[in-house]
């Protein structure tokens, strides 16, 4: 019987002094995503599944200040050493002796871009959508902004995050209606305002539709608020106020590229490609990232990518981890004592994408019994087959590293 992946396992996961929720569903190669503002590990519920069938583990977290996840009250607590070291801490428990591949959206693609540079020994690959890698600015954001916006005496809404308790106190006044208000403005049906005037209220002025397009239905819309009425708005917006600590952050990397496979997916209609003018942002990460596999600009898709285009962003997410994955790659047969049905299928999927099988055979007969079911598990520069459980892998993985 094939495994049933569509309904992911929730774990918490201790990392970097805090307790993360993950949605975890399949077995492989790790993928960990990570969403962004105002999100959920349910914002990846379309890409769970296909990329557990295609052979991956997939993981999709809860930032810390979200959902299931732990809430540190400070606001130094969100900056970006310790979002990457929540990452990095995810990656050791799921994967100890591997590393992953990391996909972020909004907030989500600036953690995993910066978690691939500071934990570059962890991260196999890495995907961002919305918001691509530009390198590190010659100023704090907040400083352009400044400029852009605030001394014209136009509204921008991270500069309206920063006062603590405000916006908490708007969003939270009335959680389902922020919902909806926030994801049609940033939709591709939606309308996000660019001349409103400081001293108005982010949802001042943003509509409600009357009903969403079939991207979000009525359980989603229910499922978020749900998540946001228990866990508040302090947590997801203190990420916001940690601007100018960030920027110190990044100066070690100020010179770096990103070098691991990397990938970029948006919406044609997304604002954070449109919010600063006519600035080629696509261009600008082109020149930041030193192995860019593809950039994909989905048609009348705003800000939500892979919620409101999902079939077609999990299509280039698994079509690129593929090629990632078999670049340069050897491939492991752990024999259990003769050809199954499944390991001859597996052997014939490696042999079709063209990487060296090696055969490695299992004497032991506990050994053997431990591999009733193979997997095809990708291991940065080295693929190998393992069986079901926590014992076969770490078998798989040590077999791969004699070789």
């Amino acid at each position: 019987m094939s495994p049933d992946f569509r309904m992911p396992e929730f774990r918490i996961i201790d990392t970097n002094g805090v307790k993360l929720r993950a949605a975890v569903t399949g077995i492989g190669p790790l993928v960990v995503m990570v969403h962004g503002f105002p999100e959920s590990w349910y914002s990846w519920r379309h890409q769970m599944a296909p990329l557990a069938a295609a052979g991956f583990t997939a993981c999709a977290i809860d930032v810390r200040g979200y959902g299931g996840s732990d809430k540190p009250h400070a606001v130094e607590a969100y900056d970006m050493a310790q979002m990457t070291a929540d990452v990095a801490g995810v990656i050791d428990a799921l994967s100890p002796q591997a590393p992953a591949v990391l996909i972020g959206h909004d907030w989500g693609a600036p953690i995993v871009w910066s978690t691939a540079l500071m934990h570059a020994d962890k991260v196999r690959a890495v995907a961002g959508m919305s918001v691509p890698y530009v390198g590190v600015g010659q100023r704090p954001f907040l400083e352009l902004v400044d400029m852009l916006f605030t001394q014209r005496g136009l509204f921008f809404y991270q500069v309206y995050f920063q006062d603590e308790g405000v916006a908490e106190a708007e969003f939270e006044a009335n959680v389902r209606d922020f919902v909806r208000k926030c994801f049609h403005a940033w939709s591709g049906e939606g309308t996000w305002p660019t001349a409103k005037p400081i001293g108005q209220k982010l949802l001042d002025g943003l509509a409600d539709p009357a009903r969403f397009g079939a991207w979000m239905s009525e359980a989603d819309i229910d499922y978020y608020v749900g998540e946001f009425s228990r866990a508040g708005f302090r947590g997801p917006l203190n990420r916001y106020r940690n601007n100018a600590r960030d920027w110190e952050i990044a100066q070690p990397y100020k010179d770096s590229k990103i070098e691991q496979p990397s990938l970029f997916i948006a919406g044609e209609r997304d604002p954070v490609l449109k919010m600063f003018g006519p600035v080629d942002m696509v261009a600008m990460m082109r020149a930041n990232a030193a192995d860019l596999r593809g950039v994909h600009i989905l048609q009348d898709v705003g800000h939500w990518t892979q919620q409101e285009a999902p079939e077609a962003t999990t299509g280039h997410l698994i079509d690129w981890l593929h090629e990632a994955q078999a670049v340069g790659a050897k491939a492991v047969l752990l024999n259990a004592g003769g050809y199954t049905h499944t390991s001859i299928a597996i052997h014939d999927a490696i042999k079709s994408i063209k990487v060296p099988v090696i055969e490695v055979h299992l004497s032991d007969p506990h050994k053997r019994e431990e591999f009733r079911h193979f997997s095809y598990v990708a291991l940065g520069a080295v693929a190998c087959f393992a069986g079901h459980g926590a014992a076969s892998y770490t078998l798989a993985l040590d077999a791969a590293a004699r070789l």
